[in-house]
């Protein structure tokens, strides 16, 4: 399992993460060793071939920031005709996840430890993707951390490149600020249209549960790419 660290010449001065140790379970661990070479996908800023890495040629889909991944897996066995990529940075959530893969016995999911944003510059081909899920990212509420947060217009622009014509950016958050925040910035650039809103047509994730249990309301959008 390959990994870039911040002394590394490709490492970005304004990250959407902090990269958090968090506990690491002795399965979780075991996981990143045994699993991550079946399931896992290391960063090099080289593009991948996914026909080659899935086997196959299918529409995919990336989730960015899965956090545990069991929202990712799930939806996944749900769809076993189309090809899921994860991202996320937090290795014992990438460990958790890869569990959830192998307890399923699913062959339509790739993981890659890594910053999203790197990752679509670099490893992923353009009009590429069939949709790219961005559920509840940091909403970096203070002012002076907005700088931080991931939906910021070029990564928008990024995203046009990457989603296919036709293709979908499912968002979802409970911060009603941020929530206003992404659906300006997405609809700012002309490449996207609102093609609706949704509700329980997924499994919640962790961080919904949580904010749920706050009284937080879930603003939830589908964009398509134009």
């Amino acid at each position: 399992m390959q990994d870039v660290t911040e002394n590394s010449p490709r490492y970005r001065t304004v990250r959407s993460f902090v990269r958090r140790a968090g506990r690491m379970t002795p399965a979780q661990k075991r996981a990143l060793q045994t699993l991550w070479p079946m399931y896992g996908v290391d960063y090099r800023a080289v593009q991948l071939d996914l026909d080659e890495i899935f086997g196959r040629a299918a529409s995919r889909i990336m989730e960015i920031g899965f956090g545990n991944g069991e929202l990712l897996a799930s939806m996944a066995a749900d769809s076993p005709e189309t090809d899921f990529i994860g991202v996320e940075v937090h290795e014992p959530g990438v460990g958790h996840c890869l569990l959830a893969i192998q307890n399923r016995n699913l062959t339509n999911v790739r993981v890659i430890c890594h910053d999203a944003i790197e990752v679509l510059k670099h490893q992923i081909p353009d009009r590429s993707l069939q949709a790219v899920h961005l559920f509840f990212p940091d909403p970096w509420p203070k002012k002076r951390h907005h700088k931080r947060r991931i939906v910021q217009p070029a990564f928008i622009e990024l995203l046009h490149q990457k989603i296919n014509l036709g293709g979908l950016l499912h968002t979802a958050t409970d911060w009603d600020e941020y929530a206003e925040h992404m659906e300006a910035t997405i609809l700012a650039n002309k490449g996207f249209r609102l093609a609706g809103t949704t509700a329980g047509a997924r499994p919640q994730t962790r961080f919904e549960q949580r904010g749920r249990r706050l009284g937080h309301e879930i603003t939830e959008r589908i964009f398509q790419r134009i």
